[in-house]
């Protein structure tokens, strides 16, 4: 990957950024987002070799398979920090280590078919429990003990529907630089 900008590679839609307004709109099309990952996720993947899917999408950065499994760890938790935050007054969530997570047997050599069945699952679920939130509950939050931080579940539907794509972005990239179909 030659003559590519790091940043480029490692943020290929951008950093995420809140939008100026959390109109019913811009929730609706995140959702949207998030409903339609698992099977956009799989049409760029299933079809990959093991070399393909053990190939980094940038330098140190993670492989392709550990994007997948990471994407279903990462939004497993997602999930969880929703119901604590619909249950719970404003609770603090638990922290968890993605790249130690990432390292992990699972993570670096199991099959991807079970997590892209298991990201189907789980979107489904999303989209249901997301599309059943009334205003009231899009404001409820939770505290991200990292950095003390306050995340509103209208915040969470933004930032999951891009950290989907973002990760997406890493394949589709990579996928295109190699000319692999």
């Amino acid at each position: 990957m030659k003559n590519i900008d790091l940043e480029k590679l490692k943020y290929p839609i951008g950093k995420f950024t809140d939008p100026e307004n959390y109109s019913a709109e811009y929730i609706l099309n995140r959702i949207q987002e998030i409903e339609s990952f698992p099977q956009r996720l799989k049409s760029e993947t299933i079809h990959l070799t093991d070399e393909q899917l053990d190939t980094p999408y940038r330098p140190d950065g993670w492989t392709v398979r550990q994007v997948i499994h990471h994407c279903a760890e990462s939004h497993m938790n997602c999930y969880i920090r929703i119901k604590w935050a619909l249950t719970e007054n404003n609770p603090v969530i638990k922290a968890y280590d993605e790249v130690l997570w990432s390292d992990l047997p699972d993570g670096l050599k199991m099959p991807i078919q079970p997590t892209l069945t298991l990201i189907e699952g789980l979107h489904y679920r999303l989209g249901y429990i997301l599309r059943n939130l009334s205003e009231s509950d899009l404001e409820k939050s939770f505290i991200h003990p990292e950095n003390n931080s306050e995340n509103k579940i209208k915040q969470i539907i933004g930032t999951y529907a891009w950290h989907g794509n973002h990760h997406l972005a890493h394949i589709t990239t990579l996928k295109k630089y190699k000319n692999w179909k």
